[in-house]
């Protein structure tokens, strides 16, 4: 393909843009990798546990206190019912997820292919809004709880009190400037964050345990007052039920799990068609993922609920927000607590890392393949840097408020869990798998409920994920509106009757014709021709090759070109394409064949008929309308240098 001329980039733009030559390539990487892999060379699966965990384990951090002011006495057996969600529900859903899609786009890869042309993308467009709002509140919320901690840890309180949105800041900065400095050093900060903060909760749950034990009333006050607030066991698990949305959050991490899943190592033998040891160990992922973080949520909520008295919980109480933490501080004095507060601080944070992961894996996946992102949006740095741009923003919406943001999370979580239940559930049914398919059913009925009643209870969530919907749609809109004249043809390959036909005519002067195909019968050659000489004014020994595209999806941005030759009537010559965009189709092969020859060629086209701003309507939108100055416009932009660009004319 031809390539603009350009001076000799900057460090700087070196440095920022490092990669993105490689992306779109076979085994090229779109994910958070300052420099790319080689395919399937990553971590171990427990390493990119870790990643995942850092968003999914630190929910620790507030979940317990959140299930206490929601269910109260109930508390761990509400939390007992989000753990079959969590084992029976949304593990298989997103086994399956992984299975199919194992290149880290989710369920909504999965979604994608089940719609085509314009809807399907606005679809996507719509989901990936929603995992913005998943990711990047994920990011904000969490960097504000870990200041929340930091604001209220005894020692710190006077000293930062009023500060929390400038803390706020400063840690969304630092995991921006982590992304920045490279994927790898991320996930070692994560395995040693995990690590750390897991054994400080199992110090915290079995000194908690040990109270329970010996204090052997507390258990005993606990059971009388739930029997007498709720009388029997089946009113307490219908209203576990009634309250489990409140408790949703505690289901996040598996579309970051998916979405991290090109970094997992796999097997030697693996292809990119065949991850088959990809597949299987991010399986292990994400159901080590989700044991782990089940034992924690049984074992936090009842110490929690048994041992903390329950106006603590309430606002300004010592555990709203941090009730572990409460615990630490109650049982294993300040100097313990001060590390667990650390710890908490330094996970929070970091819990930010894996929705960056996820963003960095998700949206050039998408985005610039629709040309709906600028190209260096491929780029890992670029994107960073954007990424944490709009954190800053949302820090400064929301205040650095953690409740404020809470409802705007659980929506996203909610929404890609559903997506994925209802994606899996489709697949099933294609597979013929009719117990997978009722089992999956029921799933996306359960996680459909809890989505409704968080929406309703509050609906804040779904105006947030509207406003990033809306953002992305109009951005993405906006930079498919001006990349309308790129060069999108990744690459021309022509069959070796197309190769004849241009070698024949590069010894004289290379004349193509623009046809629209209709009856592609005799008359319809002949009288082409004559039309052209006629109104190019041309003699009649002059040789022509029809060139003829039929029109693909044009919603579709970038793809090959593949050229098939043939001949027609025993006389005609004509080349024949697929494309979502016509004049895209003939400029790339108008550049090609100059490249290939070094001759100039020469392309004839008819004014199309009607109002230009209505025909540039349908080559935005259908691929289609005023073709001539559209092809002329596309080669313009993609050969600066007149003399050697391929000659248009119109009649």
């Amino acid at each position: 393909m031809a390539t603009t001329e350009h001076p000799p980039p900057t460090r700087i733009r070196t440095w920022m843009l490092q990669g993105l030559s490689d992306m779109g390539k076979p085994g090229g990487h779109t994910g958070p990798h300052a420099e790319p892999e080689p395919p399937h060379k990553g971590q171990r699966w427990w390493r990119v546990m870790c990643l995942t965990g850092v968003d999914y384990f630190s929910t620790l951090g507030y979940q317990p206190g959140i299930a206490a002011l929601a269910a109260g006495l109930l508390s761990p057996i509400a939390t007992i019912v989000l753990v079959v969600v969590t084992l029976a529900g949304a593990l298989p859903v997103y086994r399956r997820v992984a299975e199919e899609s194992p290149h880290g786009e989710g369920s909504i890869a999965m979604l994608e292919r089940l719609l085509s042309f314009w809807k399907g993308k606005l679809f996507v467009l719509t989901l990936l809004g929603f995992a913005a709002t998943d990711f990047l509140i994920t990011i904000t919320l969490s960097a504000a709880d870990a200041s929340t901690h930091l604001i209220e840890n005894p020692h710190l309180e006077s000293t930062l009190h009023g500060k929390q949105m400038l803390i706020t800041l400063i840690l969304v900065a630092l995991l921006g400037a982590v992304f920045l400095k490279g994927f790898l050093e991320a996930i070692g900060v994560a395995v040693a964050l995990v690590a750390a903060y897991l054994a400080l909760n199992t110090v915290v749950v079995l000194v908690g345990m040990w109270h329970v034990l010996t204090e052997g009333h507390v258990v005993t006050d606990w059971t009388s007052a739930l029997t007498a607030e709720h009388g029997n066991v089946f009113v307490m698990i219908g209203v576990s039920l009634l309250v489990f949305p409140k408790l949703a959050l505690g289901l996040s991490g598996f579309e970051t799990g998916v979405a991290v899943m090109p970094h997992v190592q796999g097997d030697p033998g693996d292809t990119e068609d065949q991850p088959k040891g990809r597949i299987r160990d991010t399986k292990k992922l994400l159901t080590a993922a989700a044991l782990i973080m089940s034992v924690f949520l049984i074992a936090t909520s009842f110490i929690t609920t048994v041992l903390i008295p329950e106006k603590e919980f309430e606002n300004g109480g010592q555990a709203n927000g941090r009730a572990l933490a409460y615990l630490a501080h109650e049982y294993l004095g300040n100097a313990f607590g001060t590390v667990y507060d650390v710890s908490t601080i330094a996970i929070l944070w970091f819990a930010g890392a894996s929705a960056m992961a996820g963003l960095l894996n998700l949206m050039p996946r998408y985005l610039p393949r629709y040309g709906m992102a600028p190209h260096w949006a491929r780029a890992v740095r670029p994107m960073v840097i954007v990424f944490t741009l709009i954190a800053f923003l949302v820090t400064w919406i929301f205040d650095a408020d953690v409740n404020a943001q809470g409802g705007a999370y659980a929506t996203g979580v909610l929404v890609l869990m559903s997506s994925a239940a209802i994606a899996v559930t489709i697949a099933a049914r294609k597979a013929g798998q009719r117990n997978w398919t009722i089992g999956f059913a029921i799933v996306s009925a359960v996680l459909l409920y809890v989505t409704v009643a968080n929406v309703i209870e509050r609906p804040d969530g779904v105006k947030i994920g509207a406003c990033f919907i809306a953002g992305i749609i109009l951005v993405s809109l906006l930079s498919r509106l001006a990349r309308a004249f790129e060069l999108r043809v990744t690459s021309v390959a022509l069959d070796d009757m197309a190769e004849r036909f241009i070698r024949d005519i590069a010894s004289r002067k290379i004349r193509f014709i623009a046809n629209e195909p209709d009856h592609r019968d005799k008359a319809e050659y002949r009288d082409k021709i004559e039309q052209i000489r006629a109104d190019n004014d041309m003699p009649e020994q002059e040789d022509f090759v029809f060139l003829e595209v039929t029109l693909t999806d044009p919603s579709e941005f970038e793809a090959a070109l593949t050229v098939r030759g043939e001949v027609l009537h025993n006389r005609y010559r004509v080349l024949t394409m697929e494309s979502s965009s016509i004049p895209n189709a003939l400029a790339a092969l108008l550049l090609h064949v100059r490249d290939t020859t070094g001759c100039t060629p020469h392309v004839y086209f008819e004014w199309t008929e009607g109002n230009p701003f209505h025909n540039f309507l349908r080559f935005f939108l259908f691929g289609q309308g005023e073709v001539a100055p559209v092809t002329r416009e596309v080669l313009r932009e993609a050969e600066p240098d007149r003399a050697r660009r391929p000659r248009v004319h119109t009649g």
